[in-house]
């Protein structure tokens, strides 16, 4: 008979695969978070505070209003030497050579177009923009992309967030903050240590 001829077939294939070392399990998914939540990146303790719509506006009659969807962070630098805050990487693949705290974005989407930006920038305790987050000290960081005039801002935007461990790299034996990666092939792959949706709230002013 056909079908149990086939089913033999396959308890004989899972039996093969078994004994060669088991079926190659999926990977985890990654914990899901929101807006609110505090995540530990090794280097960096980083709440993510919101995603926004920010109106700054025209700075004469013969400008015109600006908006930007911002993503909001208080970044905690747990290491012991000041850091520059970075960018997100153009492509995830890109990512795993980034020590930084931006670069750590391994992933944004909706992805915006190159145009939009991102603008990276942090704010110290008088409010002034700086490009350092210095150790011990919970510093905001801001994310922007450009909305264009017509452009409606998406409902929510997801991130997936890589980590930093301190130690010897891949080929470099000297002692350093990484991102955790893999190899996949012959290149490194960040591991992703959440994935964070934040909705987008309209109507925040300059």
């Amino acid at each position: 008979m056909v079908v149990p001829a086939l089913a033999l077939v396959a308890v004989t294939v899972i039996g093969i695969t078994a004994l060669l070392g088991g079926l190659e399990e999926a990977p985890e998914a990654p914990p899901q978070l929101t807006s609110g939540a505090v995540l530990d990146q090794g280097r960096y303790s980083t709440r993510f505070v919101e995603s926004r719509v920010r109106v700054e506006p025209a700075e004469s009659t013969f400008a015109e209003d600006k908006r930007f969807l911002e993503l909001v962070f208080d970044v905690t630098n747990l290491g012991d030497e000041t850091t520059p805050v970075g960018l997100p990487p153009s492509e995830p693949e890109g990512a795993a050579t980034s020590s930084f705290f931006a670069g750590s974005l391994v992933k944004i989407a909706p992805a915006f177009p190159e145009d939009a930006g991102p603008f990276v920038f942090a704010l110290s305790k008088d409010q002034d923009e700086t490009r350092q987050l210095h150790p011990g000290v919970t510093t905001k960081v801001i994310v922007r992309y450009e909305l264009k005039d017509t452009e409606r801002p998406p409902e929510k935007v997801t991130l997936d967030v890589a980590a930093f461990e301190y130690g010897a790299g891949f080929q470099d034996p000297t002692e350093k903050w990484s991102m955790i990666s893999q190899e996949v092939g012959d290149r490194l792959v960040p591991e992703i240590r959440a994935r964070v949706t934040m909705p987008v709230r309209e109507g925040a002013g300059a």
